[in-house]
């Protein structure tokens, strides 16, 4: 019984995934197909699913995430939160700009920890819970590259705020998780940043990883 449910709780994982890989909805005939399962096993699936709020249909039948992974989301987020904090206090003070973990959150970037530099005179003032479109800003093109398979960093020069520029790269490795490591600045940034940038968005998939 152990070893079924197991199994059971490894198939629905599976399935949560697919759907949390960018490409949209599928139809059961579909994930059945992805996932190598008969079609009463995804239904069984299914059912659970729907049930508990973690995915939902459409009026076309095809299956997507549903809303009661938000509550998962927002226990996680003060986690990771926690876990980026010294990566980002490490890059802001050798960048000398504000750095910033932002995560996806369907067809935006929400900034779930920034960390401003010590030393400088002056620094762009960057919110948490800040939230921009993805295809603006260096931070949410670094996420879009993540979904196509892409460890690129970024730049961008006042796409989000007037004068600001940025520098970003993808939190890579981590299926869970879509995310960039970035900084941001008013003044200019050394040839250096973006390897620097790349170095912490690689720290900090080790440290969750």
């Amino acid at each position: 019984m152990a070893a079924e449910s197991a199994q059971t709780l490894e198939r629905g994982l599976r399935l949560l995934r697919l759907l949390a890989d960018g490409r949209g909805g599928r139809t059961p005939t579909e994930l059945s197909a992805e996932l190598s399962l008969s079609r009463p096993v995804v239904y069984r699936l299914l059912t659970t699913l729907l049930n508990e709020g973690f995915v939902r249909r459409d009026g076309e039948g095809r299956v997507h995430l549903g809303f009661g992974l938000l509550v998962l989301a927002q226990a996680v987020q003060p986690l990771l939160r926690a876990a980026a904090l010294p990566t980002l206090r490490r890059l802001a003070e050798q960048v000398g700009a504000t750095a910033h973990l932002t995560v996806a959150e369907g067809d935006d970037g929400l900034a779930v920890a920034v960390v401003e530099p010590s030393w400088t005179d002056m620094h762009v003032a960057y919110r948490e819970g800040s939230r921009h479109p993805l295809a603006k800003g260096a931070a949410g093109r670094a996420i879009l590259a993540l979904r196509e398979g892409r460890g690129d960093y970024f730049v961008s020069e006042g796409q989000l705020q007037e004068g600001a520029r940025g520098v970003a790269a993808p939190v890579t490795g981590l299926p869970w998780l879509e995310a960039s490591v970035g900084v941001v600045t008013f003044g200019p940034l050394e040839e250096s940043t973006g390897p620097r940038v790349v170095e912490a968005a690689a720290e900090l998939a080790a440290a969750l990883g």
